[in-house]
């Protein structure tokens, strides 16, 4: 059991993907955090995605090592282990 939900331990070194305010997320090796989330990631990348096509695209650029500040994070994730599921939300209604 890992504790208290802001307790990533059972993460570090190991890959995690993070969705920052403003809409940028990045993805890297955990190497520390304290107590107030801020986090530590190696070997980053920020992933961007162009919405003004049809079709969507991501890219990607290094960043090396980051550290993201608890305050600006929305949510993280390991990348192994998860995977992505169809949005209930996005189905039109039928009247």
């Amino acid at each position: 059991m890992q504790g208290s939900p802001q307790d990533v331990s059972h993460l570090l070194n190991k890959r995690i993907h993070v969705k920052l305010t403003g809409g940028r997320e990045v993805e890297g090796l955990l190497k520390g955090f304290d107590t107030v989330n801020n986090l530590v990631l190696d070997e980053c990348i920020e992933i961007t995605r162009d919405v003004s096509e049809e079709n969507p695209k991501d890219s990607t650029r290094n960043l090396g090592l980051v550290i993201c500040r608890g305050t600006s994070i929305i949510c993280s994730y390991p990348t192994e282990g998860t995977e992505e599921i169809d949005n209930p939300y996005t189905e039109k209604l039928e009247n």
